[in-house]
């Protein structure tokens, strides 16, 4: 597999001499993602959350209507007609045989009779094609209830992988690996959430599944070089620092490489896998950049600062027991 490094196994790149330098951007980068959610939040005076990100329909309700052509049409003929016409957040989906589409389109404010004939008014305006009649099977408003309940679901199930996180890896390793594994982790989250509240980009299901996928990625990344660090604590003769940046560069093609194969087929994925797709392909795409520099400068940089300094102590258990017993009277 050598000739398959990017670089080579004994490189000698010092990353814990920045590691001051590293935590503070990733520090910075932390803040400036809870800045740009809070401000979404309070904007506008007062307190709501339903401002931090730009909830897509998933979340914040809107209207529903189903057409029906007499002739087949191509869905992606018709995103490109509403998106000309201004429709730039309609989720547009076929049904049947290709004669009828469902278009889901967010309302602004609350939604009422009015505001839903009016939009399926101008959604029919923009969809109609000449020589393929068109005519409303179904026009109604979507309630944000729904957004409510998947939007807890979602914090719970945030909650859930965070807890089961810590769990395995103190059982797979040591308390203090955990802890900066899912410090890690939900730095990795965060930044990329941080970015949607930024730009403002629709955050939908498909958001949050990709957060989720970043969850898993920046973990499995993260184990990947704590693993070797616990086998190079248990082999090596040398100080903490040393350990930690020969674990580092020993795992550093594997990480680069495994991240940027990754990083392509998300890459296609946001390319070619429609508006559908696009956050989520998003939200990979930055998470695996994000992830990939944070197990590199964070997650060993995080073992070397007060309750979470890493000893050879903390990873052998036969050595803490000795300890203990000297200890004894």
């Amino acid at each position: 597999m050598k000739p398959f490094n990017v670089f080579p196994y004994d490189s000698k790149f010092d990353f814990m001499r920045l590691h001051w330098v590293s935590l503070g951007l990733a520090l910075l980068l932390l803040l400036a993602a809870l800045g740009a959610m809070a401000f979404n939040t309070v904007s506008g005076g007062g307190f709501d959350r339903s401002k931090m990100f730009n909830f897509a329909l998933d979340f914040s309700g809107g209207a529903l209507v189903e057409l029906r052509f007499d002739k087949p049409v191509n869905v992606d003929d018709i995103r490109e007609r509403l998106e000309k016409a201004g429709f730039e957040s309609a989720q547009v989906q076929g049904l049947g045989a290709g004669n009828d589409l469902s278009i889901r389109q967010k309302l602004d404010g609350t939604s009422n009779d009015a505001q839903v004939g009016k939009l399926t008014d101008g959604l029919v305006d923009a969809v109609r094609i000449e020589g393929n009649p068109v005519k409303v099977l179904r026009s109604e408003s979507v309630g944000s209830q729904v957004g409510k309940e998947l939007a807890t679901k979602g914090i719970w199930a945030v909650l859930f992988v965070v807890i089961g996180f810590l769990i395995y890896i103190s059982f797979r390793f040591e308390k203090k690996f955990a802890i900066a594994a899912v410090l890690t982790t939900l730095h990795d989250v965060v930044v990329v959430a941080g970015w949607f509240a930024f730009s403002g980009h629709e955050f939908d299901l498909t958001v949050l599944a990709g957060l989720l996928s970043v969850m898993g990625f920046s973990i499995n990344d993260t184990i990947v070089v704590f693993d070797r660090v616990r086998e190079n604590f248990r082999s090596m003769r040398a100080s903490p620092e040393a350990i930690l940046n020969a674990s580092i560069n020993q795992t550093l093609s594997r990480t680069v490489i495994t991240s940027f194969v990754a990083f392509l087929t998300v890459l296609a994925l946001y390319l070619y896998g429609g508006n559908s797709l696009r956050g989520m392909a998003e939200a990979q795409m930055m998470g695996i950049v994000i992830g990939t520099l944070s197990s590199i400068f964070v997650a060993c940089p995080l073992l070397t600062l007060g309750v979470l300094k890493v000893t050879k102590q903390d990873l052998l258990p036969k050595t803490r027991d000795e300890e203990a017993l000297a200890r004894r009277p």
